[in-house]
């Protein structure tokens, strides 16, 4: 974990603590890119971008908070210096942003989830979510050669589809090894998952699950069922139990909340570390 005497710290959306970017001791704004919709060939949406790999990159999918809070974009440049990656945060809900206080301080109440539900439902974003995937592997979007994803919250879902089995039928060779999406997958306190969507999940993508203790989002039920999925089905996985934590913590980071600043960063350093073995080989 890098660290600075430096007392810079990034600016911020009114409304928006500064506890909540403090997580990893980080100083000045972040150092990456933010590109207008379409700058990644074959895709439609605006990205922040962030590291220069020519051959390794990470997709980030956000959780409610957008692809333009603070604390994605610091954990972005996190992930592109430590695991040494080009790492791209796309807007997956077609420029809409939440109030991020209103998340924060949870007044649910002034939030139109049931608008918010309807224009990023899981069928309308999929497909935005695969070409994103897509592209980057395409020698127009970038032609890396190996690609992982981080999803968080709402992104836990999409990171489970982007694993699936179904993404090599028809294209594998004699060995049943076909084109994969992505070739490792984390994902922190993941929202709307299903039993489906664990049970699909293809042998030769690795899964990373960082799971906060308390979690109305990603059950018990779910928690084990992934568990005991995961290795009938014979896919590599690493599943880490955050103690004393709740839902949102790997995003949040908040300072007031006892153990979310440390369960944060230890979320950070796990999931750089499972890239690194993944994408690098070591």
């Amino acid at each position: 974990m890098s660290s600075s005497s430096s007392s810079a710290q990034p600016e911020l959306p009114s409304g928006i603590s500064r506890c909540c970017v403090t997580g990893f001791g980080w100083s000045g704004t972040p150092t990456g890119t933010a590109l207008s919709a379409g700058s990644i060939p074959g895709t439609t949406n605006a990205v922040y971008k962030t590291g220069t790999n020519p051959r390794v990159a990470i997709l980030i999918i956000h959780d409610i908070f957008g692809w333009t809070f603070p604390n994605v974009r610091l954990l972005a440049d996190h992930y592109a210096a430590e695991a040494n990656a080009t790492v791209f945060v796309p807007d997956f809900f077609g420029g809409f942003v939440c109030p991020p206080e209103l998340v924060l301080e949870e007044r649910w109440a002034e939030i139109d989830i049931a608008r918010f539900m309807k224009e990023n439902a899981r069928e309308v974003r999929e497909p935005e979510i695969f070409a994103f995937a897509k592209a980057l592997k395409s020698a127009e979007g970038g032609g890396f050669e190996m690609v992982g994803a981080v999803g968080y919250c709402y992104g836990g879902w999409a990171i489970f589809r982007l694993a699936a089995a179904e993404h090599e039928e028809g294209s594998g060779d004699s060995e049943g090894n076909g084109k994969k999406l992505v070739d490792a997958v984390t994902t922190g306190h993941p929202t709307f998952v299903t039993k489906e969507d664990i049970e699909r999940v293809s042998k030769n993508v690795p899964v990373q699950v960082l799971a906060p203790e308390f979690d109305p989002r990603y059950t018990e039920e779910l928690k084990t069922h992934t568990f005991v999925t995961l290795q009938k089905l014979g896919v590599p996985f690493e599943y880490s139990h955050f103690p004393g934590v709740h839902h949102g913590c790997f995003i949040r980071g908040d300072e007031r909340k006892e153990g979310e600043k440390e369960a944060m960063v230890r979320g950070k350093n796990a999931a750089v570390a499972w890239m690194k073995q993944w994408l690098h080989g070591n």
